[in-house]
């Protein structure tokens, strides 16, 4: 993937606290062990491919704006791997983050394109629709 201009992880390490990652045993809304926060992950070149294998939306889609980088708007954006879900993974500290106007438009126009939209936060999933309705999920 070509990188984008001004869409460098920067400053942003959400992915590092908001993802459950098996292999090191860390849980979802906890901050990775490896992280440094303000200068990424401190096993880069050794870590494991679930780390290597993910994919942040918005540093992939042009049509993301700076505004809606992962740790300004409290919610990352991605492409569920094992399924054609569209996920919004928020801090449980703070599950409804996905309900930020800006985050929440895009998760409606991502529902539109007929794709299954759930926004999560630790154990808690919410599935948005097309009309802008969305129920928790079990």
């Amino acid at each position: 993937m070509l990188e984008i201009p001004g869409k460098a992880c920067g400053p942003c390490a959400f992915c590092c606290k908001v993802l459950e990652i098996e292999e090191f045993t860390k849980k979802a809304g906890v901050w990775c062990e490896h992280c440094t926060k303000t200068n990424g992950c401190g096993v880069y070149a050794t870590r494991p491919d679930v780390c290597r294998d993910y994919h942040c939306r918005w540093k992939e889609e042009r049509s993301l704006g700076a505004q809606l980088r992962p740790d300004k708007v409290g919610t990352l954006l991605m492409d569920d791997p094992d399924s054609d879900e569209y996920h919004a993974v928020c801090d449980p500290e703070k599950p409804f983050s996905w309900r930020n106007p800006l985050v929440f438009q895009h998760l409606v126009s991502e529902a539109k394109a007929d794709r299954i939209v759930v926004a999560k936060a630790g154990l808690r999933a919410w599935r948005i629709f097309a009309d802008g309705s969305w129920q928790e999920w079990a």
